[in-house]
């Protein structure tokens, strides 16, 4: 399927003729889709579910709102599907973060991972740590924090039977522990001070020594410096 419509969204008949093959913007159905998500996706980070009308977004577009409705059915369909795709996103950026290694420098790479999100997906962040007025099929910003804990929670359940710990309290810790990288990167995603490496170093330091024993000047060990 192709998309023919003008830029500003006005009636292609209505222009003359060299007007419109100037302006006119062809597209394959995907390209349209695609160009609605971009779109939509700014638009939510920026202004929220609520804030944002499907006006607005065939505006931007240039197209009809019919345009957005045969796409995604509406301003909610829109919006689940933006939102299934940052959730996914930042799940794979996780998993593919945790690799072999130091059970510390796995916390570097969990804290990285979360961090390296917030700086290159901005706005996907800030949709997802918003209230969701729309039931998703991949849930809510909470519950893929609790996917990504549990991940942690069979490497922490590892570590803690070969330290002699009781491996049935790995799901507290896991929870606890990302949930403060979690936390820690929605204070971040405004302030963006201190560095990313910094902030990552800090993280790693209470989690991996406590308040009792917290570097000065934390330090981390594995690969990443910034």
């Amino acid at each position: 399927m192709i998309d023919d419509v003008a830029t500003d969204g006005s009636s292609e008949k209505s222009r003359p003729a060299s007007s419109r093959r100037a302006r006119r913007v062809r597209m394959t159905g995907k390209e349209r889709r695609e160009q609605l998500l971009d779109i939509g996706r700014a638009l939510f980070a920026d202004k929220g579910f609520e804030g944002t009308s499907v006006e607005e977004i065939a505006a931007r577009a240039g197209v009809s709102k019919p345009v957005v409705y045969e796409h995604f059915g509406g301003k909610e369909g829109l919006y689940a599907v933006v939102v299934d795709r940052e959730m996914r996103r930042l799940l794979d950026m996780v998993q593919g973060a945790l690799t072999a290694g130091h059970p510390r420098e796995l916390l570097e790479q969990a804290a990285f991972a979360l961090l390296d999100y917030i700086e290159s997906y901005t706005d996907g962040f800030r949709i997802l740590v918003r209230d969701s007025p729309v039931a998703q099929s991949t849930g809510t910003f909470a519950s893929l924090i609790s996917d990504i804990a549990t991940q942690v929670e069979d490497i922490l359940g590892l570590e803690f039977k070969a330290r002699g710990f009781d491996p049935k309290l790995a799901p507290l810790y896991a929870q606890a522990l990302v949930g403060m990288v979690a936390l820690t990167g929605q204070w971040w995603l405004d302030v963006r001070k201190p560095k990313k490496a910094e902030v990552a170093a800090h993280l790693v330091n209470l989690c991996w020594h406590g308040l009792e024993n917290l570097e000065a000047k934390p330090r981390l060990i594995g690969h990443r410096r910034s």
